[in-house]
């Protein structure tokens, strides 16, 4: 657990210690655990193994999202699925107080004894909510719930390079400030960390665990694909941000040079971002030659069977990229920008190689360093591999979240002791 009394922002940040699973107290009482997430789907790729180990060490798991296509699944994994009217994007004025009056009566309703705000915008408009639903400061059986905000990168609310982007950085950090008040934040990378101090945010509250966790048994390190060619795959929504246009353009460039090197783009686009590619550029790029864009992708291990190098030039903001996590397991060196999160897995030299953001010549050297070198891209993989089994795997994730879980109950319950200590010496002096 990082310590609460002496961490600075010059201090090493350490990941939260392992603890013994909950166990269930207050008279056998299940706690209750309710995960915040925009999107069904977004609770089912980050948050699942979490919510599963939560289940199994005792909590009664509730998940609020906005419902699409995990429902059944969500159901059957024994976890309440609490249905929200809103959007990642685009809700509006009308609409974010529409939804910040429903979180709070949802959290009246259920009287969770942990909160999991998972990414930015439930961070927000849950804080509020938080604030709404519990304005005396307690329910009637006890303390208020005790919150965990997740934030899985800054995005580009914070990676903005526009004068709007620039000056929209201080009401959103001030917004930030607000809504974590009296939390646990959870940073993914130490970038990260950084930032939301300088915005004024506790940096004693602020813990790091990275990334949700890899099944290290399902993405199995793969043997290298046939070659030539050699496919290089970026995997993720397809957006401009993700830098699916210096990809292409990356490998234009090879291949106009001769090098035998394709790409395939795994992910669709994201119609509730103004940042992403249309279908039609997309089926363009697919017309070329040497260039394949695949779609959404429900199994990623297909990708990595076919391609030989993880690429993902972004400049969005990133946590800790998933993409980067599942294609080191499989044993897949990467390429990569050299932003936060992504220089968290892509060590250079080691796990892969790191470049510019917007250089499309220093990316191009970095495929064909790469590509022109089977043995160092088997050398890459095996480093990548064994860096997610040290400290990015699954179990390890899991240990840490639930460590942050037990710390935060065990501050609830010191809060709710105290007042009501308060309240007995406030009746008796008034006797």
């Amino acid at each position: 657990m990082v310590a609460v009394s002496r961490v600075s922002l010059s201090d090493p940040i350490l990941p939260i210690a392992s603890s013994p699973a909950f166990v269930a107290g207050d008279g056998g009482r299940r706690p209750k655990l309710l995960f915040l997430a925009t999107e069904d789907w977004y609770f089912w790729t980050d948050r699942l193994p979490v919510a599963r180990a939560a289940r199994d060490a005792g909590f009664a798991v509730i998940v609020a999202a906005r419902v699409r296509a995990h429902a059944e699944r969500i159901r059957a994994e024994g976890f309440a699925l609490r249905p929200l009217a809103w959007r990642r994007r685009g809700d509006g004025l009308f609409g974010a107080a529409r939804a910040v009056l429903a979180i709070a009566r949802l959290y009246r309703a259920e009287r969770p004894d942990i909160i999991h705000h998972v990414a930015l915008k439930p961070m927000l408009f849950g804080g509020l909510a938080r604030r709404l639903a519990f304005a005396h400061g307690s329910f009637a059986r006890g303390a208020a719930a005790a919150t965990v905000d997740s934030v899985m990168g800054l995005g580009s609310g914070f990676s903005a390079t526009t004068l709007a982007g620039r000056l929209g950085r201080r009401p959103l950090g001030l917004a930030l400030r607000l809504a974590a008040a009296g939390s646990r934040v959870v940073v993914q990378n130490p970038d990260d960390r950084v930032v939301l101090a300088r915005l004024g945010l506790d940096p004693r509250r602020i813990a790091l665990i990275r990334g949700s966790g890899v099944d290290t048994a399902r993405f199995a390190a793969l043997p290298a694909p046939p070659a030539p060619p050699v496919r290089v795959a970026l995997v993720a929504r397809m957006l401009r941000q993700k830098g699916v246009l210096d990809a292409v353009a990356a490998v234009r460039l090879l291949r106009a040079r001769g090098l035998a090197v394709e790409l395939l783009l795994a992910g669709g686009p994201d119609p509730d971002n103004p940042d992403s590619l249309a279908r039609g550029t997309l089926d363009a790029f697919a017309g070329e030659p040497g260039i394949e864009w695949l779609g959404p992708v429900e199994d990623v291990r297909a990708v990595w069977r076919r391609a030989a190098i993880c690429l993902l030039p972004s400049t969005y903001g990133e946590g800790l990229p998933r993409t980067l996590l599942e294609a080191a397991s499989c044993a897949r060196p990467m390429v990569a920008t050299d932003i936060p999160g992504c220089r968290e897995v892509v060590r250079p030299g080691d796990t892969g190689l790191l470049v510019p953001p917007h250089d499309v010549e220093a990316l191009a050297a970095a495929i064909a360093e790469l590509a022109q070198d089977p043995a160092l891209r088997a050398a890459m993989g095996e480093a990548a591999r064994a860096m997610i089994e040290r400290q990015f795997a699954e179990a390890v994730i899991v240990r840490e979240t639930l460590s942050l879980y037990r710390a935060a109950l065990a501050e609830r319950a010191a809060a709710e002791r105290a007042g009501a200590q308060r309240a007995g010496a406030q009746k008796a002096g008034g006797r």
